[in-house]
Protein backbone atom coordinates (compact mmCIF):
# COMPACT_ATOMS: atom_id res chain seq x y z
CA UNK A 1 0.00 0.00 0.00
CA UNK A 2 1.44 3.21 -1.12
CA UNK A 3 0.94 6.25 1.23
CA UNK A 4 0.53 9.24 -0.50
CA UNK A 5 2.03 12.56 1.63
CA UNK A 6 -0.24 15.55 1.21
CA UNK A 7 1.42 19.17 0.68
CA UNK A 8 2.05 21.35 3.14
CA UNK A 9 -0.73 23.73 3.84
CA UNK A 10 0.16 26.88 6.25
CA UNK A 11 -2.27 29.22 5.35
CA UNK A 12 -3.95 30.45 1.85
CA UNK A 13 -4.12 34.54 1.02
CA UNK A 14 -7.58 34.70 3.59
CA UNK A 15 -6.35 32.79 6.22
CA UNK A 16 -3.93 33.42 9.13
CA UNK A 17 -0.45 32.25 9.70
CA UNK A 18 -0.76 29.21 12.07
CA UNK A 19 1.70 29.28 14.63
CA UNK A 20 1.19 25.51 15.89
CA UNK A 21 2.33 24.38 12.05
CA UNK A 22 4.70 26.08 12.03
CA UNK A 23 6.44 25.07 14.78
CA UNK A 24 5.59 21.49 13.67
CA UNK A 25 7.52 22.24 10.62
CA UNK A 26 10.35 23.98 12.69
CA UNK A 27 10.72 20.62 15.62
CA UNK A 28 10.48 18.28 12.82
CA UNK A 29 13.37 19.80 10.51
CA UNK A 30 15.68 20.61 14.20
CA UNK A 31 15.92 17.25 15.08
CA UNK A 32 15.91 15.47 11.37
CA UNK A 33 19.56 17.47 11.52
CA UNK A 34 20.40 17.44 15.28
CA UNK A 35 18.71 14.19 16.51
CA UNK A 36 21.91 11.54 17.42
CA UNK A 37 24.86 14.27 17.06
CA UNK A 38 27.16 15.24 19.58
CA UNK A 39 28.47 18.83 20.03
CA UNK A 40 31.19 19.79 17.35
CA UNK A 41 31.91 23.42 17.05
CA UNK A 42 33.32 22.71 13.69
CA UNK A 43 29.83 21.14 12.18
CA UNK A 44 28.16 24.00 13.44
CA UNK A 45 27.55 26.26 10.72
CA UNK A 46 26.78 23.50 8.21
CA UNK A 47 23.78 22.53 10.85
CA UNK A 48 22.98 26.07 10.96
CA UNK A 49 22.72 26.47 7.46
CA UNK A 50 20.87 22.94 7.15
CA UNK A 51 18.16 23.90 9.72
CA UNK A 52 17.49 27.16 7.79
CA UNK A 53 17.38 26.41 4.39
CA UNK A 54 14.97 23.26 5.25
CA UNK A 55 12.60 25.30 6.89
CA UNK A 56 12.37 28.15 4.80
CA UNK A 57 12.28 25.95 2.02
CA UNK A 58 9.23 23.99 3.91
CA UNK A 59 7.84 27.69 4.70
CA UNK A 60 7.73 28.76 0.60
CA UNK A 61 6.12 25.45 -0.27
CA UNK A 62 3.03 26.08 2.41
CA UNK A 63 2.55 29.98 1.82
CA UNK A 64 3.53 32.04 -0.52
CA UNK A 65 1.61 34.78 1.22
CA UNK A 66 4.46 35.70 3.45
CA UNK A 67 7.87 36.91 3.96
CA UNK A 68 9.73 34.37 6.50
CA UNK A 69 12.67 35.53 8.49
CA UNK A 70 14.75 32.17 10.07
CA UNK A 71 17.16 32.72 12.91
CA UNK A 72 18.60 29.39 14.43
CA UNK A 73 21.30 29.12 17.32
CA UNK A 74 23.27 26.31 18.60
CA UNK A 75 25.54 26.23 21.43
CA UNK A 76 27.13 23.49 23.62
CA UNK A 77 25.39 22.32 26.64
CA UNK A 78 27.98 23.33 29.40
CA UNK A 79 26.05 25.09 31.82
CA UNK A 80 26.61 28.85 31.11
CA UNK A 81 23.38 30.73 30.88
CA UNK A 82 21.58 32.80 27.52
CA UNK A 83 19.17 35.18 27.45
CA UNK A 84 17.79 35.86 24.04
CA UNK A 85 14.95 38.40 23.11
CA UNK A 86 12.64 40.35 20.27
CA UNK A 87 10.56 42.86 19.66
CA UNK A 88 8.63 43.51 16.73
CA UNK A 89 6.48 46.18 15.24
CA UNK A 90 3.80 44.63 13.16
CA UNK A 91 -0.02 43.60 11.87
CA UNK A 92 -1.21 41.63 14.83
CA UNK A 93 -4.04 40.25 12.83
CA UNK A 94 -1.46 39.19 9.86
CA UNK A 95 1.93 38.57 10.95
CA UNK A 96 3.29 35.93 13.72
CA UNK A 97 5.94 34.25 15.08
CA UNK A 98 6.67 30.58 16.26
CA UNK A 99 9.93 29.08 17.91
CA UNK A 100 11.40 26.09 19.14
CA UNK A 101 14.03 25.13 21.57
CA UNK A 102 16.20 21.49 20.91
CA UNK A 103 18.26 20.27 23.73
CA UNK A 104 20.42 17.03 24.08
CA UNK A 105 23.30 15.78 26.67
CA UNK A 106 25.70 18.22 24.56
CA UNK A 107 23.81 21.13 22.80
CA UNK A 108 20.88 23.38 22.55
CA UNK A 109 19.40 25.23 19.35
CA UNK A 110 16.63 27.47 19.66
CA UNK A 111 14.85 28.53 16.44
CA UNK A 112 12.70 31.93 15.54
CA UNK A 113 10.61 31.82 12.73
CA UNK A 114 9.14 35.25 11.41
CA UNK A 115 5.98 35.57 9.28
CA UNK A 116 5.42 38.95 7.85
CA UNK A 117 2.24 38.92 5.39
CA UNK A 118 2.16 40.28 2.18
CA UNK A 119 -0.04 43.28 0.81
Amino acid sequence: MTETVKPLKICTADEKFTADEIQSIIKDTVEQVLNNEEYAHSKVPQWNSNIIDACLTKLKEGSKNHKYIVTCIILQNKGAGFYAGSTVYWDNQNDASASYRFESKSMFAIVNVFALSLP
